[in-house]
C-alpha cells in the first residue's frame, strides 16, 4: 500500500516536471541593474499589461524603468530563442528583441535594430542599454 503511494507520488511530480518543462515562454524576468522587468506568456494571452487594461490579455510586456509600457504585440520562436515584437503605449513606435535562455534562471533580453525603448533621466530621454541581463522571478 505505501509502495504504491510513493509509485503515485512520483507519477504526479513526474507529470508536474513535464508541465512546467513544457512552457519554458511563460515567464517573468528582471534585469536588477536597469530595474527593467519582462513578463510574458507565448501560449496564450493571459496577461494584463498595466495601463492598458482596456485591450484586455495580451502575451506580455516590458516596463519597469523605462518610459511608458511596451507590450507584446507579436513574436516567433527560433529554435531556443523568441523574437518579440514591443509596441509602446502609445502604439507610435516598435521594438523587435531577441530573448535567449542562458541558464537554468539567467536570460539576455537583445533589442534589435535601433533601440527606441527609453528611460526618462532628468528632463530628457535616453536609450537603454541594448543587451539586458535578466533573472527569473519566479516558476
Amino acid at each position: 500500500h505505501t509502495e504504491m503511494r510513493h509509485i503515485f507520488a512520483l507519477l504526479a511530480l513526474s507529470l508536474c516536471l513535464a508541465i512546467h518543462a513544457g512552457k519554458p515562454w511563460k515567464l517573468s524576468l528582471t534585469d536588477p541593474k536597469e530595474k527593467i522587468t519582462l513578463d510574458i506568456d507565448l501560449y496564450e494571452e493571459s496577461i494584463e499589461v498595466p495601463d492598458m487594461e482596456m485591450f484586455g490579455p495580451m502575451n506580455g510586456y516590458l516596463g519597469g524603468n523605462i518610459y511608458g509600457v511596451w507590450a507584446v504585440t507579436s513574436f516567433h520562436i527560433k529554435k531556443d530563442k523568441a523574437i518579440l515584437r514591443l509596441s509602446n503605449d502609445l502604439g507610435s513606435e516598435t521594438q523587435e528583441a531577441e530573448l535567449t535562455q542562458t541558464s537554468d534562471s539567467t536570460y539576455t533580453l537583445k533589442l534589435l535594430g535601433s533601440t527606441v525603448v527609453k528611460r526618462a533621466e532628468g528632463r530628457k530621454l535616453h536609450k537603454i542599454t541594448p543587451t539586458l541581463k535578466m533573472f527569473k522571478n519566479r516558476d
